[in-house]
């Protein structure tokens, strides 16, 4: 059986044809470009799909990675701020377009379910999933089966208030959210606060620094970089102790650019994490994603498997996606 996963991001649209055991048999990736508007989106969308398009075997289904909240059993992407999206029904955009069955679900949630069937969650039957990058995503997994939540919009793990009182603002509009201080946007605010300060920072550039800047400057011994970062690495720990306490999991997945900040950085998040637990019987394994970067794709793919298999773009059990069809 083959299927088609489409990764659609604020800055890049990836689509891959993949077989049911997760090997990507072609790629293709363009630009997104949303400041072009929805349409011209759509086109690009559609063509990275035609370019994978196998021309003598049939597909069973196409799943999309989507960033933002939207309805799973509509397909209807409600608000996507990095893509200026609302209220936009991408599955039957693309229903119309290719009449094969087609699955929509938040990117940071069909990651969880990629990395349970295919990366280092295999075996698990309860993780979470954390994306560490512009924003903070997550997804969980419990009993085997994605948490959605009643109406698809639950696991927004980037959103738990972390700082109530004097936490900066975050992007959905409320103040200190884990991704308002955790996140590749967050560590590059806080780098460009440390330049307004007059901190000895070694960058000179303040609008130009991103998180990938500051962790490598603190890798390399730089102190302010250091604090920043383990600023960040603090709250991370903090959350990851929330979801400990919440979802009890037996294991806890990192992915996202920040993630590639390297071992010291990991090891400095299961420090502060394993210090708030409440007994040591909560604290289980944190480690990094083993899919990489195709982590995206691979979640589409286990989504589309999933919902295929189940005959329907509902969810079939009360806002929780049936994990069935495991490959694990």
């Amino acid at each position: 059986m083959v299927y088609i996963a489409v990764d659609l991001g604020g800055t890049n649209i990836r689509a891959a044809r993949c077989d049911a055991e997760g090997r990507i048999l072609a790629r293709v990736g363009y630009p997104t470009r949303p400041e072009e508007g929805v349409e011209a989106v759509m086109a690009r969308i559609i063509e990275a799909i035609r370019e994978v398009w196998p021309s003598d075997e049939p597909i069973e289904a196409l799943g999309v990675g989507v960033p933002g909240p939207l309805d799973p059993r509509t397909g209807v992407v409600l608000t996507a701020p990095n893509l200026g999206w609302e209220n936009v029904p991408l599955a039957d955009r693309l229903r119309e377009v290719f009449h094969v069955p087609c699955f929509v679900g938040n990117d940071a949630n069909l990651a969880a379910l990629g990395e349970w069937q295919y990366g280092a969650g295999r075996g698990h039957e309860h993780l979470v999933y954390l994306t560490i990058s512009t924003g903070i995503g997550g997804g969980v997994i419990t009993h085997g089966v994605l948490l959605e939540g009643a109406h698809g919009l639950g696991a927004e793990l980037g959103h738990i208030v972390v700082e109530a009182r004097n936490g900066p603002r975050c992007g959905c509009g409320q103040t200190g959210c884990l991704e308002a201080v955790a996140s590749g946007t967050a560590i590059a605010r806080m780098a460009r606060e440390a330049w307004a300060r007059g901190d000895p920072v070694p960058w000179t550039d303040p609008s130009a620094v991103t998180a990938a800047d500051v962790a490598k400057a603190a890798a390399q011994g730089d102190p302010v970089a250091g604090a920043i970062m383990d600023r960040a690495a603090f709250y991370l720990g903090v959350g990851i102790a929330s979801f400990w306490h919440i979802f009890n999991p037996t294991l806890v997945i990192l992915g996202g650019g920040v993630m590639k900040a390297g071992d010291w950085f990991l090891e400095r998040i299961r420090a502060y994490a394993r210090e708030r637990a409440m007994t040591p019987d909560y604290v289980t394994p944190i480690v990094r994603t083993a899919l990489g970067d195709n982590v995206g794709l691979l979640g589409a793919l286990a989504y589309a498997r999933i919902r295929y298999a189940h005959g329907s773009p509902a969810s079939p059990s009360g806002g929780r996606l049936g994990a069935a069809e495991s490959s694990s």
